[in-house]
C-alpha cells in the first residue's frame, strides 16, 4: 500500500516539475509573458521584436518587450542564460522555473534562437518572400526544453530575390551578407578597388601584371605582387579602410575576375615556379599583410589560375582562403568526375596547410537562370565535403532569381544544410514542397526526381554556363518534356482553387516552358503557330510573375520574346545561301570547324550560350567563301555575331563582303566597321550590307577583322579574344 502511495506521489511530483518548467505565454488571446532583453543589445532587440511579431500573428496577443533586470515566472529572457559550449551564431533554448532563456554564443545567436523557437515549438514555416505558414492558436504554452545548436560554418551566404523584398527572410534562413562582415564591403575581386588602375596605371604600369611580354594595367589586370611599392601603397590603403570601418576586422584582398592574368615578371614568375603555381605569390603577399596587421583577417581568392595551393609557403592563421569550384561540372558530387576531383585535390591541399577556408560553391546556370538545373542530389554531399576539409565559411551561389529553377526551394535547402550538413536532404525537399505547393507537391516531387534521373542517364554534363539545348537528347528530350508537362498539368489541376498555390506551381513551370522554346529554335521545320502560342504564354507568365532576367547579364524575358519573334520563329526568313558549301580562308578554332560547314547557312540562329550553332575564332581574323552552287540574284548579305563579354566573346572590328562569279576575281559588296561595346548584356549583332540594285553572284567572301587580344578593361586582358559567327543570310 505504501509503495502505491509513493508511486502516486512521485508521478504527481514529476507532473508538478514538468508543469512548473512550462512557460505560459498566451492564454485565450491574452498575454501572460514578457520578453526581457538587455537595453544595450540591438541584436537582442531585433530578436525580441521578431518573437513579439510572430506571437502576435499566431495568437493576436502583443507581448511587451521590457528591459527589466529582475525576471519572473513566464518571462522569455533573450541574451541571458547558459552560454557554455556555444560558438558564434550558436544559441540555447532552456526553460528553468517557468522562464525561457534564449542565450547566444555571439553575433546573431539570439535571433537564430528565436527562429528555431518559432519553427520547432510554435509551428511557423518560412518558404520565400513573405511566404510562410502558421497555425493560429489562442493559447501558447511552451514545454520544458533544453535545446542548443551551433552552426557548421561561422559564415553562411547564399542568394535569393526574397532578400531584397522581405526584411525577415535573410535572418530567418540564418544567412549573412558581405556588407555585414567585410570592411568597406570589400569581399571579392578587390585588387582594382584597392589600387585602381585608372588612377595608378598610366604613371606606374609596373604595379600591374606583366602578361605576354608587356605590362598591362587595367581594371581586369592583377598586381605585381613582388613589387615592394605595391605592398606599401596597399598597406596604407587597407589601414585607412579599417580605420574608416571601426568594428570590422575582415577584408578581402583578392585577384580581379579573369583567368591567367597574373603577373609573370621575372620576380613573380620565379616565386610562382618555386611554389608550383600562381598561388605562391598571392600567399606571399597576403602573409606580409597578415604580419603587418596581426589583429585583422585577410581573405583572398583561390580561383581559376590560383586554385591549387603553394608547395611550401603556408598561409598565416589570419589569412582566409576563399576557394572556388567554378570549373566543376554539377551532375555528380565533386568526388565523382574529373573536374570535381581536380578541385578536391586543391581542397585537400589547402586543408593540410590551413584551418581558415571559405568555400565558394556554384549551383547556378549563369547563362540561363530560367532553365532546369537538377543538382539537388549533390548539394548535401558537397557541403559535407567542405565541412570535413576545414571550411569555416561558405557561399552557396545558386539560381535564385525570381522564376529561376526552384529558386525558393534551392535557398531553403542550402541554408539549412549550411547550418547542419547532416540533416536529411530528401526530407527537407519533401517538407518544403508539402508546405509551399500543397496538393501539387507530389507531382512536382516526381517531376524533379525524373529530371534528376534523366540527367544521370544521359551522361551529359551539367555546368554553370549550360543551355537547355545541350540536353535536348537527354533529360529534355521530346518524351521527357511530354511527361514533365503532364505532371505540371496535374499539379495545376490539384491547386486550381487556390490562386497563391497555382501561382507558385506556374512560376515553377517556367523553366520547362523556356526549355521548349530554346529547343524549338534549333529544330528545322517547326510549327510556327504552336511555337508562337508557347512564346505568348511564356511572355504573359514572366510578366505576371515579375521575372526580371533570364541570365546574369540582365537580358529580360520581354526582350527575349521580342528577339525570338524577330530571330527564331520558323519561316521568318529565307536564306538564298542555305546549304552553301564553305571554303575556309582563315579557319575557325578546330572544335568549330566541322560545325561551321553547315551551321553558317542552315537558317537556324544561335542563342545566348555558344554550345550550338555558333562558330568561333580565337585570337585571329576570320575568312571564308560561301559557294551557293549557281549564280543567284542577291540584294543583301548579313552575318550574325555574338557579344558575350563574360565568355571573352567580343564583337569584331570590321566585316567585309565581296562577291565573285568564278571564285577568282572578287569585287566589294560592302564594308562595315563596328564600335567597341563594353556592355555586359548578351547581344546578337547583325552586320548587314545592301546593294542599291540586285546583283548576280555565285561566291560570297566574308572577311572578319577580329579584336585579336582582350583589351585592358576586359577580364581576359592580354589573352586571345574570341568572336563568334552564326548565320550568314543572303537575300
Amino acid at each position: 500500500m505504501r509503495r502505491g502511495i509513493l508511486s502516486v506521489f512521485l508521478c504527481c511530483a514529476a507532473l508538478f516539475v514538468q508543469v512548473n518548467a512550462q512557460v505560459n505565454v498566451v492564454t485565450n488571446g491574452k498575454a501572460n509573458s514578457r520578453i526581457v532583453i538587455d537595453k544595450d543589445s540591438p541584436v537582442d532587440r531585433q530578436a525580441a521584436e521578431l518573437l513579439q511579431d510572430f506571437v502576435n500573428r499566431i495568437s493576436g496577443a502583443m507581448l511587451p518587450v521590457e528591459t527589466s533586470g529582475t525576471l519572473r515566472k513566464g518571462d522569455m529572457a533573450i541574451g541571458r542564460g547558459d552560454v557554455s559550449g556555444l560558438t558564434e551564431d550558436g544559441f540555447r533554448l532552456q526553460t528553468d522555473k517557468g522562464i525561457l532563456y534564449i542565450s547566444s554564443g555571439g553575433d546573431k545567436g539570439s535571433i537564430y534562437g528565436v527562429v528555431t523557437l518559432l519553427e520547432n515549438y510554435l509551428g511557423v514555416s518560412y518558404y520565400g518572400s513573405n511566404e510562410y505558414s502558421l497555425t493560429p492558436q489562442s493559447t501558447i504554452i511552451l514545454p520544458e526544453m533544453n535545446h542548443a545548436e551551433n552552426p557548421a560554418f561561422r559564415y553562411r551566404q547564399s542568394q535569393n530575390y526574397a532578400m531584397r523584398e522581405d526584411p525577415i527572410y535573410k535572418d530567418w534562413f540564418r544567412l549573412e551578407s558581405p556588407q555585414e562582415v567585410f570592411a568597406g564591403g570589400l569581399w571579392v575581386h578587390t585588387f582594382d578597388k584597392i589600387l585602381p588602375s585608372d588612377v595608378y596605371g598610366k604613371a606606374h604600369p609596373e604595379y600591374y601584371s606583366f602578361i605576354n611580354g608587356e605590362r598591362r594595367p587595367g581594371n581586369a589586370s592583377q598586381w605585381c605582387l613582388t613589387n615592394p611599392e605595391v605592398f606599401e601603397i596597399v598597406s596604407q590603403k587597407i589601414d585607412s579602410i579599417f580605420k574608416a570601418n571601426p568594428g570590422r576586422n575582415v577584408i578581402s584582398v583578392s585577384q580581379n575576375d579573369g583567368n591567367h592574368t597574373n603577373c609573370t615578371c621575372p620576380d613573380c614568375k620565379a616565386l610562382d615556379d618555386q611554389e608550383g603555381g600562381p598561388s605562391g605569390s598571392i600567399i606571399y603577399f597576403l602573409n606580409k599583410l597578415a604580419e603587418r596587421f596581426p589583429d585583422k583577417e585577410f581573405s583572398t581568392l583561390a580561383y581559376l589560375y590560383s586554385m591549387h595551393p603553394p608547395k611550401h609557403i603556408k598561409p598565416l592563421p589570419n589569412v582566409n582562403i576563399m576557394l572556388c569550384d567554378i570549373d566543376c561540372k554539377r551532375e555528380v558530387p565533386l568526388t565523382d568526375n574529373a573536374s570535381g576531383r581536380d578541385f578536391m585535390k586543391a581542397l585537400e591541399g589547402w586543408s593540410v596547410i590551413s584551418n581558415n577556408i571559405f568555400i565558394w560553391d556554384y549551383g547556378i546556370n549563369f547563362d540561363n537562370y530560367v532553365a532546369p538545373f537538377p543538382n539537388f542530389p549533390i548539394l548535401q554531399k558537397n557541403i559535407q565535403l567542405f565541412k570535413e576539409h576545414n571550411a569555416t565559411m561558405h557561399f552557396s551561389q545558386i539560381a535564385s532569381s525570381k522564376g529561376g529553377d526552384f529558386a525558393e526551394m534551392r535557398t531553403y535547402m542550402v541554408s539549412k544544410l549550411m547550418w547542419n550538413p547532416y540533416l536529411n536532404a530528401d526530407s527537407l525537399m519533401r517538407s518544403f514542397m508539402d508546405g509551399y505547393y500543397g496538393a501539387a507537391a507530389p507531382y512536382l516531387y516526381q517531376y524533379e526526381k525524373l529530371l534528376e534521373g534523366g540527367l544521370l542517364a544521359s551522361h551529359v554534363d551539367l555546368w554553370i554556363y549550360d543551355s537547355p539545348v545541350s540536353h535536348k537528347d537527354g533529360m529534355l528530350n521530346t518524351n521527357c518534356l511530354k511527361r514533365y508537362n503532364e505532371l505540371f498539368d496535374q499539379a495545376e489541376e490539384a491547386v486550381a482553387g487556390d490562386d497563391i498555390l497555382l501561382m507558385r506551381v506556374r512560376r515553377s513551370r517556367l523553366p520547362i516552358q523556356y526549355s521548349e522554346l530554346e529547343i524549338a529554335r534549333t529544330m528545322d521545320g517547326g510549327d510556327a503557330d504552336a511555337i508562337r502560342k508557347k512564346l505568348d504564354l511564356f511572355e504573359l507568365r514572366t510578366a505576371e510573375y515579375e521575372v526580371p532576367t533570364l541570365n546574369e547579364r540582365n537580358n529580360s524575358p520581354a526582350d527575349y520574346c521580342k528577339l525570338y519573334r524577330e530571330r527564331y520563329l520558323p519561316g521568318r526568313t529565307r536564306n538564298l545561301a542555305k546549304g552553301a558549301s564553305v571554303i575556309w580562308g582563315i579557319e575557325p578554332a578546330e572544335k568549330y570547324k566541322k560545325l561551321g560547314e553547315t551551321a553558317l547557312t542552315d537558317e537556324l540562329f544561335g542563342g545566348t550560350t555558344f554550345v550550338e550553332s555558333w562558330v568561333g575564332w580565337s585570337g585571329s581574323d576570320g575568312s571564308f567563301v560561301l559557294d551557293m552552287g549557281e549564280e543567284k540574284e542577291i540584294s543583301s548579305i548579313e552575318a550574325d555575331f555574338l557579344h558575350q563579354l563574360g565568355a571573352w566573346i567580343l564583337l569584331p572590328k570590321k566585316v567585309s563582303y565581296s562577291i565573285s562569279s568564278d571564285n577568282k576575281e572578287y569585287r566589294s559588296f560592302g564594308v562595315k566597321e563596328l564600335e567597341e561595346d563594353r556592355s555586359p548584356q548578351v547581344k546578337f549583332v547583325g552586320v548587314k550590307c545592301e546593294s542599291e540594285a540586285p546583283v548576280r553572284t555565285r561566291y560570297i567572301k566574308v572577311d572578319v577583322k577580329g579584336v585579336i587580344t582582350c583589351p585592358s578593361w576586359h577580364y581576359g586582358v592580354g589573352y586571345p579574344a574570341w568572336f563568334f559567327l552564326d548565320e550568314v543570310t543572303v537575300m
